[in-house]
C-alpha cells in the first residue's frame, strides 16, 4: 500500500519550472529520504505535497487523499516539521504541545493524556513547565517531532530535522524515526547530511526540478559505481 502517489507532477512560477515533471511512490511505513541540493526544488515539492501549493499540473495522492481536490483532508492527516525550530521559545514544552494540539483539534482528556505519554518516552516529564528557550537544541528538535505526531498522522514530512545538533542526538532522533516507522506512520525526510540517507529504507536526489535517482542506497550506490552516498551525490549535482 501506497501513502504517496506522485504522477508527472510539475510546478511553474511563469516561464521557470521549479519542479519538472516528477513520479515517485511511498510505501506505507517507509523512511523515504528526497534529497537535492538547494533550488533543486525539494521544498516546492513538499509544500505540494502538504496541499500548500497546487500543482500546475500533473496528479498525487498523499495518505489516499487526491492533492487538487482534498487538500483540507491531507493536512488533517500528515504531519510537518522545518528546518528551522518550529515551538514557540517563551512557552513550555507542555504549552506548546497543548498549543498545537489545539489547533489540531485533538479533544482536551485525550490531549492531555497524548501530550504526558510524548513527554514521558521523551524522559522529559520533569520539564513539562519549563521554558522551551531553557532546554538543548537536540531536546528541542525532539519536542517538534514528538509536537507534529501528536494528532496520529499517516505521514509526517521533516525538512531537515537534525540541522545543527550533535551526532549523538541525530542518532537518538532517527532511533525514534525508526520507531515512528515501524509503527506503520510513512516518514518523508529531506537532509544535507549524506550519512543520515544511508539510514533511508529508499532516497531520491533532485537536480533542477527533475527526480534524477530513486532507490534504495545500495541499489543506487551499485547504479552509479561509487562507495557512499555523498560520492552519489557529487555526481548528480555536478553533471
Amino acid at each position: 500500500m501506497y501513502s504517496i502517489v506522485v504522477e508527472n507532477l510539475i510546478k511553474k512560477y511563469n516561464h521557470f519550472v521549479a519542479v519538472d515533471n516528477i513520479s515517485f511512490k511511498v510505501k506505507r511505513g517507509e523512511i523515504f529520504g528526497f534529497l537535492g541540493a538547494n533550488g533543486a526544488g525539494k521544498t516546492t515539492t513538499i509544500k505540494m505535497l502538504c496541499g500548500l501549493l497546487q500543482p500546475t499540473s500533473g496528479n498525487a495522492t498523499v495518505a489516499g487523499y487526491d492533492l487538487k481536490k482534498d487538500y483540507k483532508s491531507i493536512k488533517k492527516n500528515i504531519g510537518y516539521m522545518s528546518q528551522r525550530f518550529s515551538l514557540y521559545e517563551d512557552l513550555t514544552l507542555y504549552e506548546n504541545m497543548q498549543l498545537f494540539g489545539t489547533v489540531y483539534g485533538i479533544p482536551r482528556k485525550i490531549l492531555k493524556e497524548r501530550i504526558y505519554e510524548s513527554l514521558d518516552s521523551l524522559q522529559m516529564t520533569e520539564k513539562a513547565n519549563s521554558l522551551v528557550y531553557s532546554i538543548p537544541l537536540g531536546w528541542k528538535q525532539k519536542l517538534a517531532f514528538a509536537t507534529a505526531m501528536l494528532h496520529h498522522p499517516q505521514i509526517v514530512f521533516l525538512d531537515e530535522p537534525t540541522s545543527g545538533v550533535d551526532p549523538i542526538v541525530r542518532r537518538e532522533f532517527w532511533n525514534m524515526l525508526y520507531e515512528t516507522a515501524n509503527k506503520g506512520v510513512t516518514i518523508f525526510v529531506t537532509t544535507h547530511y549524506m550519512d543520515e540517507a544511508e539510514y533511508c529504507e529508499k532516497i531520491s536526489m533532485m537536480s533542477d526540478g527533475q527526480l534524477k535517482l530513486i532507490g534504495t542506497p545500495s541499489e543506487l550506490k551499485s547504479k552509479m559505481n561509487v562507495d557512499s552516498i555523498a560520492e552519489l551525490f557529487q555526481k548528480i549535482v555536478n553533471r
